[in-house]
Parts: C-alpha cells; structure tokens; sequence
C-alpha cells in the first residue's frame, strides 16, 4: 500500500470513524481503524461488533493494500502534524505502516486487515431516505427518552416505524415517553417496523451535523442491521431484537387542565427549581392557576429540600380548565425542554396522579409523556 493524501482530510476522516472504535473489548483488534485503499480513494472503518463506521477520503493511490493500525495512536498523531500532505507506506513484510508528513515521519506497527471483523452488508431489504433537518430533529427530540441501563434491552433503543412516507419514532425509559413524526423523502411499500439502538443514532445525529444531502436508510429483510448512507460516509448498526411496548396506551386520551407557557421561561425556572431538588429527589412540584377577567394565569414552579431549603419561581401561562397540582423529576423536565426550538410547550395534566403530556404549540407530530412523581402536597 503506497498513497499520499491532506493531514486535514485524514484527521477529519479519523475523527468520523472514531466513536465507532471499541473502548472495552475481548477482541483487541477493534481497538484498531482499517484503512484501506478503494478504487482512488482510502477506505477508514471502525467497529465496536454493534455498530460500524466507515468514511472514504481522497487520496492519490499508487499501490493497493489494506492493514489495521491503534486508532487512538494514529489519531493522536496525525492531529497533531502541520496541515500538509501525508504519505503513508506499508511494509508487506513487517506489517509496518510508515507516515510522513513535512519534517515528521513515524512508524506505526499494524495487524493484518484480514482480522478485522468483516462490516455487514445492508441490501435487499427495505429502503428509504429522510431529508436531513427533519431526521436531525427528529433524533434529538426522542433518543435521550431511551433508557441508559440493560435490564430491559429493547427500551435502550428507539423504536422506528416506516409506513407510506412516514417514519414514526418513540423512546421510553419506564418513566418518559417521546414520540416524533416525520415525513420520508422515499415512500416505503410495506410497514417495517425495527428497534435502533439510541447510541448508534446518537452518533448519526453526529455525523449528519455537516451533511445537506438526504440520508439513505436501508433495512436488511430479516432486520438485523440497518444501514445509513451519507455523503462519503456509511454507519451499520445491529438492530435490538423485541417487541417494543405498545406505548400508545400511555398516552392519556384526554385532559382538565392545560397550560400553554414560554419555553425559555419554562426552562430557566425548572433548572432554578431544580437546584434544589437535587437532595429531594429531584422533585420539581407544579401548581397550575388559571387567570381571572383581566389577569394571566400562572404555573409556579417550586422545589424544596429538608437540608438545603426551598425555591418558588412564578411564570405566566394561558391556562384553560381547572387548577392542577403535578410533580415531576426535574431532569425529565429541563431534558425535554431544551430541545425544543419552538417558542411555546402545552403542559396538559388531568390528576396529581396522571401523566403529564408536554407538546410543542403550533407543530402536531411531537409530544413527551411524564410520569408524575407522587408527593405530599
């Protein structure tokens, strides 16, 4: 393998494939980044067995070849060279990879790229695109709602649901409920629906932050990867086998009070209150009053801890239906506000007891269930 290509393009291609890279593993050699040679192009893949990252840069190719270097070492290197051109040599014999760079040269040993975990290939199942600024939306505003520990595998993911040119997408924890609809660029011809795991489209969400092109996602048919395309760059993700739960039951059909509030407001006096629930559970407690003849209603936003003390904070609202008393974690609250980029939330609540629905005004294909926290008032 004989090429030479930018130390700005090869630094940005490492940094793509980068999170892909195993952290804690039984097989050494996903520690490494594979690079290799691709018509006139070099090929860099990374996987952790879940998930695989592969990115194409241009390069000038004079021999072909393939070899698995550290990724962390050559990462750490070629980030840290001036920004010109990188030769990059293997040695057949000693497995070798040298680099050079203006005054710099290092010599990196490899592992045989006949090692490295074969990447799945994605073909013959369903296939679809999504505009960019919707799949990134969409992505944000569900994949923290999924759960963080395994002891329910398939609520670590988030459930994906193509029908016509639409694509549905719903996380839950136990506690929280977020689902998001968005159009599809390609309609699909038949219903699929796959659990993704929440890490692998948190790193697309990454990726797709400098892409303008619409993502091309592909399903294998037995549904056991998924394979999103962009521009010069590919990730496969395993899917979670399961049965997602029927989240739809969740959603309270119906509510007596409902709150219509400023979401910077409403943000900025959840983290205040939330300052102090911190050694009370994080419980942020809710009262909503509605407004008389000639004055606003208000939902006041309150936290209080037997060591530390208590904060009161007072937003207006327009508030139709009775007054309600809820209690929420605050966590749950400020996670889900801060991705809204919409001006105003509702908030509609029917008992202490119920779940609260927070949905975006003026948008209708996303909400976030709350489950209550139960409190003496």
């Amino acid at each position: 393998m004989k090429l030479s290509c930018l130390q700005e393009n090869l630094d940005r291609g490492l940094s793509v494939v980068g999170r892909a890279v195993a952290v804690r593993t039984t097989l050494p050699i996903t520690n490494n980044v594979l690079l290799a040679t691709d018509q006139s192009r070099l090929k860099l893949a990374a996987t952790n067995l879940e998930m695989a990252v592969s990115c194409w840069i241009g390069a000038k190719v004079e021999e072909e070849g393939a070899i698995t270097v550290p990724a962390r070492l050559l990462s750490e290197f070629i980030g840290s060279l001036p920004a010109e051109k990188v030769d990059i040599s293997l040695s057949p014999q000693t497995k070798t990879v040298g680099l050079k760079c203006a005054r710099f040269e290092a010599r990196i040993s490899g592992v045989d790229a006949k090692d490295f975990p074969p990447i799945p290939k994605v073909e013959g199942g369903v296939t679809t695109k999504v505009e960019v600024e919707a799949l990134r939306q969409g992505i944000a505003r569900v994949v923290f709602a999924a759960a963080t520990e395994e002891s329910r595998p398939v609520l670590t993911g988030v459930d994906a649901v193509f029908e016509g040119d639409l694509l549905t997408l719903a996380a839950a924890d136990g506690f929280r409920l977020a689902v998001y609809k968005l159009p599809l660029a390609k309609a699909v011809s038949k219903k699929t629906e796959v659990i993704i795991p929440a890490r692998a489209l948190g790193e697309l969400n990454r990726l797709i932050a400098e892409q303008e092109e619409a993502v091309e996602i592909m399903v294998n048919p037995d549904k056991g990867q998924a394979l999103f395309s962009l521009k010069n760059v590919e990730l496969v993700s395993q899917l979670i086998q399961g049965t997602f739960p029927n989240y739809s039951q969740l959603i309270p059909k119906s509510s007596t009070t409902k709150a219509v509030i400023s979401v910077g407001d409403f943000l900025r006096a959840t983290k205040t209150a939330s300052i102090f629930a911190r050694d009370g559970s994080g419980i942020v407690r809710l009262v909503v009053t509605p407004g008389g003849e000639m004055t606003p209603g208000k939902v006041v936003v309150s936290a209080r801890s037997e060591e530390v003390g208590d904060d009161v904070g007072e937003i207006d609202a327009m508030v139709e239906g009775e007054e309600a008393k809820i209690a929420f974690n605050g966590k749950y609250l400020t996670d889900v506000l801060s991705v809204l980029g919409e001006a105003q939330v509702s908030l509609e609540t029917t008992n202490p007891s119920s779940p609260g629905v927070l949905k975006p005004v003026g948008v209708d294909n996303y909400l976030h269930v709350v489950m209550p926290m139960f409190v003496q008032w």
